[in-house]
């Protein structure tokens, strides 16, 4: 059963267009996480489907219900904010029922909702605190608990991890990733990090410049990005881009760097989803964990001598970063490696996982 439904939608600011023909169908009990970079529309978006913004053109259904034109109080929804919105002269307990008394709802309902809601949150024993007097993890707490009393159709959540430190950020994701597992509803989630849109999304939506790039589970996206944007945006780092040319006869597909003629990739076991032509220029991506010191035998395997240029630590890995065909090529090297800067080592590519674009339309081929 569809609990969103999003059909040809248009919106614009002024002369700016700002979300050109959106068209989504959001499952019951679905994780979607609007992903993209600042300006791309998806808090644009995530406003439309709150009753928050005007559309020009298009329907958003809830319920299979048109409620493109309902007020955001009576679209069954729920909201939680960048920055927490709590009332700041009321207690943490008169955050959390607002809506509840606002919506007149029996007092025996609401403190029902309340204790549920305040114990599994694990905000109990700070009901009679005010805003002031919490931490940014408990305040966001809050405002989750504000969303949760009212049991709403949809949660909407507008980056409500950006303004806490890193360490209570992950602390908060793990909170939300439970939440969703316990409830099973429906959820749309709107974020520029994309760790927190792989950790938490059953489907992510890639945004860019008002339009949906691509729209699919997170490992799909992760290991088939359907055009160079998504492929670039999605991963830390980001992938491998080797420009070059790719040739093809009866029985073999062989791509040469630009820059590097006397390396030939085989790539006849990949699978493309366009054609191409004999000697056209495209992009190969390739994942920096399929970049590394380990040995491997596959037969798509790819051993080649080169010398690192920038080497990071993270402590699980080395993220050794190379000049290979007239671009930087990193990989991510075991902590115990010994590579070591301006040292020529074996790196293997694993071509197993490679993605190719087309260089003009920077789409999948």
């Amino acid at each position: 059963m569809l609990t969103l439904k999003i059909k040809d939608l248009y919106k614009n600011f002024g002369s700016t267009e700002v979300l050109k023909k959106i068209n989504l169908d959001i499952e019951e009990g679905s994780f979607l996480v609007l992903l993209g970079p600042s300006g791309c529309g998806k808090s644009t978006l995530l406003n439309i489907i709150a009753g928050l913004e005007t559309i020009d053109k298009g329907s958003v259904f809830i319920d299979d219900y048109d409620v493109s034109k309902v007020e955001p109080k009576d679209r069954n929804i729920a909201m939680v904010f960048q920055s927490y919105a709590l009332y700041p002269s009321m207690t943490v307990r008169e955050n959390m029922i607002f809506g509840l008394k606002q919506a007149k709802t029996p007092k025996d309902k609401i403190e029902q909702q309340l204790e549920k809601v305040s114990n599994f949150l694990k905000v109990d024993e700070l009901l009679n605190r005010k805003p002031s007097q919490l931490s940014g993890g408990q305040r966001q707490r809050t405002a989750m608990g504000r969303a949760l009393v009212r049991e709403p159709r949809i949660f909407l959540f507008d980056e409500p991890l950006s303004n806490l430190d890193a360490k209570l950020r992950v602390e908060m994701r793990h909170e939300i990733k439970k939440l969703y597992t316990t409830l099973k509803a429906t959820m749309v989630y709107v974020t520029h990090d994309q760790v927190e849109a792989m950790s938490l999304a059953s489907k992510i939506a890639v945004m860019n410049q008002g339009i949906i790039q691509q729209l699919d589970e997170p490992q799909t996206i992760y290991d088939k990005p359907n055009s160079l944007f998504v492929a670039d945006f999605i991963g830390s780092p980001s992938m491998n881009f080797i420009q070059g040319i790719i040739r093809k006869d009866s029985q073999s597909v062989i791509f040469t760097p630009n820059n590097e003629n006397n390396i030939n990739i085989d790539l006849t076991h990949y699978k493309f989803k366009n054609n191409f032509q004999d000697g056209q220029q495209i992009v190969l991506g390739l994942r920096p964990e399929y970049v590394s010191n380990t040995e491997n035998t596959n037969k798509y395997a790819k051993k080649l001598s080169l010398k690192p240029t920038i080497i990071e630590t993270t402590g699980f890995d080395k993220n050794v970063t190379f000049d290979f065909a007239g671009s930087e090529i990193i990989g991510r090297f075991t902590p115990n490696s010994g590579v070591k800067l301006n040292k020529s080592h074996d790196v293997y590519f694993d071509l197993s996982q490679i993605s190719i674009f087309n260089t003009k339309t920077e789409l999948r081929l």
